[in-house]
C-alpha cells in the first residue's frame, strides 16, 4: 500500500472565496513593500562594502572559535567561511573572513586588520593572513543594481515564455505570482532584518524558478481541461485542474521542505539566510501558484477553445460566489 499525504480524487473548492485570497495577497504585498521602504534591508558585506581576509593555518578551521575571538572587537557584520579545495595540502586549512566597512570609511583600516590578526592568534598562534582585499561602496552599489536587474530580467523572461507557450492571461497570472513571491520574500527579510547578501539574490532567482515550475504544471492541466470540459464554468475547470495536480504539488513542496529544514538546522550560520529564503519561497510559491496565479487567471478569463474562440469565455468568473 502506497503512502499518500493527499488523498486521491480530492474535490476542494479553491475559488469559493477567490477575491478574499487576492485581497489577502495584495495586503501582504503592501505590508512587505512598506516594511522595505521604512526599515530597509540588512545588507551584508556584498552590498555595503568591506574587507575580505584570507587566512591559513595548519590547524583545522573552527568557525565558532574564530567568531568568538573576533566578536570582542565589535566590528559589526562579520562573515567567516571555510574554503575547501582538493589541491590543498593536509596542513593547509584556509578560511575567508569578511568584515563590513566601518562608518565613514570605504574599507577596514590597517589598525582593524592588525587587531583581528592579534585576536585570532590568541586561539590560533600559527595563523597567517595570506591576502586582504577590500570592496568599496561604488562596487557594492553596482552589485545592488546588477542584482535588481537580474531579478527583473528573470521575471520578464518568464512573461515572454508563458505568453508564447499559453496566452497573455496565463502570462500575467504567472508573473503576478512571481512578483508576489519576490516582494513577500524581500518583505520578510526587511521585517526580521536577516542579513541580505548575494546568496539571497541567488535564492530569489531559485524561488522564481520553483514557483514558475509549479504554476506551469497547474496551467498545463488547466489548458488540457479547458479543451476537455468545454461547457463547464472556468472556475470549475480551474478547481478540477488544481485538485488533479494537488498531490504532486504537495509532495514536491513537502519533500523539498524536508531537505531545506535539515539544512537550516544543521547547515550552520553561513547558509542559514539562503536556506531561510528558500523555505519561505517554497511556501509562498506553492500558495501563489494556486491562490494568486489561478485566481488572476479566473479574473482575466481565457478562451475556451484555441481553435474556436468563445466570446463569453472572459465572463465565466462573473457567476462565482465571491
Amino acid at each position: 500500500m502506497r503512502l499518500r499525504l493527499v488523498k486521491q480524487n480530492t474535490n476542494f473548492d479553491f475559488f469559493k472565496r477567490w477575491k478574499m485570497w487576492l485581497g489577502i495577497s495584495g495586503l501582504m504585498m503592501v505590508v512587505a513593500f512598506a516594511s522595505f521602504m521604512i526599515q530597509g534591508l540588512n545588507f551584508g558585506i556584498d552590498f555595503r562594502g568591506g574587507t575580505t581576509i584570507r587566512t591559513e593555518s595548519p590547524m583545522p578551521v573552527d568557525i565558532g572559535v574564530y567568531r568568538d575571538a573576533i566578536a570582542t572587537l565589535e566590528l559589526g557584520d562579520v562573515s567567516i567561511t571555510e574554503v575547501f579545495d582538493p589541491t590543498f595540502e593536509a596542513d593547509q586549512n584556509v578560511a575567508m573572513i569578511r568584515i563590513q566597512a566601518q562608518d565613514g570609511q570605504e574599507a577596514v583600516t590597517a589598525d582593524v586588520i592588525e587587531a583581528v590578526e592579534q585576536a585570532l592568534k590568541t586561539v590560533r598562534p600559527d595563523i597567517k593572513f595570506i591576502s586582504v582585499e577590500s570592496v568599496g561602496p561604488k562596487v557594492s552599489g553596482e552589485l545592488i543594481q546588477t542584482a535588481a536587474i537580474a531579478v527583473v530580467l528573470a521575471i520578464g523572461a518568464v512573461l515572454v515564455y508563458i505568453w508564447l507557450r499559453f496566452e497573455w492571461q496565463f502570462a500575467l497570472g504567472a508573473v503576478l505570482a512571481l512578483v508576489h513571491d519576490v516582494i513577500l520574500t524581500i518583505g520578510v527579510f526587511s521585517e526580521v532584518q536577516i542579513r541580505f547578501d548575494l546568496a539571497i539574490i541567488a535564492a530569489l532567482l531559485t524561488i522564481v524558478g520553483y514557483s514558475l515550475n509549479d504554476t506551469v504544471v497547474v496551467f498545463d492541466r488547466v489548458r488540457e481541461n479547458l479543451r476537455k470540459f468545454k461547457k463547464k464554468p472556468l472556475a470549475e475547470v480551474l478547481n478540477i485542474s488544481i485538485n488533479e495536480t494537488l498531490s504532486r504539488t504537495f509532495m514536491t513542496s513537502f519533500t523539498t521542505l524536508l531537505a531545506l529544514i535539515a539544512l537550516f538546522v544543521l547547515g550552520g550560520d553561513v547558509i542559514r539566510g539562503f536556506v531561510f529564503a528558500m523555505i519561505w519561497g517554497v511556501i509562498v510559491g506553492t500558495y501563489s501558484s494556486i491562490f494568486v496565479a489561478s485566481a488572476a487567471l479566473l479574473y482575466l478569463g481565457v478562451k475556451r477553445d484555441w481553435s474556436k474562440p468563445d466570446a463569453n469565455a472572459g465572463n465565466q468568473y462573473a457567476n462565482i460566489d465571491a
